[in-house]
């Protein structure tokens, strides 16, 4: 029999083979990384070497540039569906776009707080202010993308003409843009019934696991809002990590909805009369937010596109560093050219037909609008566009049971969906309509806001989130006998059903060529300016600028 000094002694062996063996295994993956790394920067070194040589002193400075480098910086984003059209993908884009001119030496147009005495965007114009090392590193650029998407030989170039027709971003010929295709492990991203938010972040680490296995870069940017995969990348790979958060992945919202019982199309009735299912749903969402702010604060950079998606990441990442509010960007160019004249008495609302978006309160608010006054915008002939697109037969059935209960509430026949359409569809139901709906509870920004605002619409946006925080700064007060004066209204904030017909039933009734409502138009367009395309890659640039300051260990430093 041992007695208990040997058990102590025993124990203690035991624990320090186990730690030992552990960072054997830490080495091990470290050094593999490195070895990945290294693999696609020789690469893409070669790449560049068998590219016909320039001429004239263009050939001369891209020569001395090459001996002065060390190796290609390579940025890799994990954006899984990067060819889809939606509102991350065109932050995904614009992203990039700001890199490639980063790559040319295009750094900030606009003043900022970091070049307030110089805002030349040549590169000779802030080489005071960029080390050699961030200008070097810029020069030497490689883009990677990690995509579930299933490769074939015209992908590349399809996914960029993709780009190009439906955001109007076309990328810098000097950038180069690498795809590592994830599409036999796809499955991962499929979402249990039960369990979703765990069984979603074990799914992403996988795959974040098998992308940074394909190729590892210096910068690991997440764009999806898939915090948990900084483990993988900034501790087992090593990199550096940077993050733009859409939403964020839980929030103390979420928690307050669970706590008072409030059924929403993630919190069910069957939890909502079940006070033990009630406590025992706090706890796992507690525990996950728990979770969630410790992975997150791994990010050395931390970018969000709202204010209130920045005061939900700051209470939850709490060791996260300084947080960066980076308006998405909007294509506002294109659409503050659209006449406020000549407008009809319709309604649109765009989005995607997800449960969040709650379309059910748009149909509810358009029938109490239309019983208004003795049915006067029922006479009048008002109607009511739902434009978005499907994703799939969830959100086909989605559109079935809108269609039913816009029978159910008697408004099928001033009620269309405009399904799937090209953004020339779009355009031109813009330059139509006179109010814009928008009815999602905490969005967490709201780009269809932005993009109505600056076609010229009235905007009507849910009393919470990014439309309340950032975009509707000056709501219209319906009590004041004139909106005109120094506190000029931007459109209409609104929560219940009652609310939002209010709104759009005090903007139907007036001369749609009234100075009050012009007005109203103009200033909307002028404050939806703040979040262009100009204005957003400026931003990127600037805050990304310090990731590019030196390369990141990848391996252990006795063995360099």
């Amino acid at each position: 029999m041992l007695d208990h000094e040997q058990i102590f002694h025993f124990s203690k062996a035991t624990l320090l083979a186990g730690v030992a063996t552990l960072l054997l295994v830490f080495h091990q993956i470290r050094h593999t990384f490195h070895e990945t790394r290294e693999a696609f920067v020789a690469f893409q070194r070669q790449k560049n070497r068998n590219k016909p040589p320039k001429k004239g002193k263009k050939a001369k400075k891209s020569a001395s540039d090459d001996n002065e480098d060390d190796g290609i910086f390579v940025v890799a984003f994990f954006h899984p569906r990067c060819s889809d059209g939606g509102g991350g993908e065109r932050v995904l884009w614009k992203s990039i776009q700001a890199l490639g001119e980063m790559k040319e030496g295009k750094f900030i147009k606009r003043r900022t707080k970091m070049k307030k005495e110089n805002s030349s965007s040549d590169l000779s114009g802030v080489k005071g202010k960029v080390s050699d090392a961030i200008l070097t590193n810029c020069r030497n650029l490689s883009v990677v993308v990690y995509t579930i998407d299933e490769p074939h030989p015209n992908y590349d170039k399809e996914v960029m003409e993709k780009v190009r027709e439906r955001f109007s971003i076309v990328m810098p010929s000097s950038l180069s843009v690498h795809f590592v295709h994830l599409h036999e492990v796809k499955d991962l991203l499929n979402k249990p019934k039960r369990l979703t938010m765990v069984a979603e972040t074990w799914g992403t680490m996988k795959l974040a696991w098998y992308a940074l296995s394909v190729v590892t870069p210096h910068v690991y940017i997440d764009t999806t809002g898939c915090a948990f995969t900084f483990v993988v990348a900034k501790i087992l790979a090593g990199c550096k990590v940077a993050t733009y958060v859409h939403y964020p992945t839980i929030s103390t919202d979420m928690l307050s909805l669970v706590w008072q019982r409030r059924p929403s199309y993630n919190n069910n009735s069957q939890i909502t009369t079940n006070p033990f299912i009630t406590y025992a749903k706090l706890f796992y969402y507690a525990a996950f937010a728990i979770c969630y702010g410790f992975v997150g604060s791994l990010a050395d950079l931390t970018m969000v596109n709202s204010s209130w998606t920045k005061g939900h990441i700051q209470y939850l990442w709490k060791f996260a560093g300084e947080i960066h509010v980076v308006f998405p960007p909007v294509n506002t160019k294109s659409l503050k050219d659209l006449s406020t004249t000549g407008r009809e008495n319709i309604i649109i609302s765009i989005g995607q037909f997800r449960p969040e978006k709650d379309h059910t309160l748009q149909l509810q608010s358009f029938a109490k609008l239309l019983e208004m006054h003795d049915g006067a915008m029922k006479k009048a002939g008002v109607k009511l566009y739902l434009i978005g697109s499907c994703r799939g037969e969830d959100d086909q059935k989605r559109v079935d049971q809108l269609q039913k209960l816009a029978r159910e509430l008697g408004v099928q026949g001033h009620v269309s969906f405009v399904l799937n359409q090209p953004h020339s569809v779009l355009k031109d139901y813009f330059r139509r309509a006179s109010v814009g709906i928008h009815t999602m509870w905490n969005e967490h920004f709201g780009i269809g806001v932005v993009e109505m605002m600056s076609a010229g619409l009235v905007t009507v946006a849910h009393k919470s989130g990014g439309p309340k925080s950032d975009i509707i700064l000056r709501p219209w007060d319906f009590e004041k006998l004139s909106t005109l004066g120094s506190d000029k209204p931007t459109g209409c904030l609104a929560s219940t059903a009652e609310e939002y017909a209010r709104a759009q039933f005090e903007v139907l009734k007036k001369d749609p060529l009234s100075d009050e409502i012009l007005q109203i138009r103009e200033d909307g367009r002028i404050s939806a300016g703040r979040f262009s395309d100009e204005v957003f890659m400026d931003s990127f640039k600037e805050t990304v600028l310090p990731l590019f300051r030196n390369r990141p260990r990848l391996i252990f430093f006795w063995q360099e």
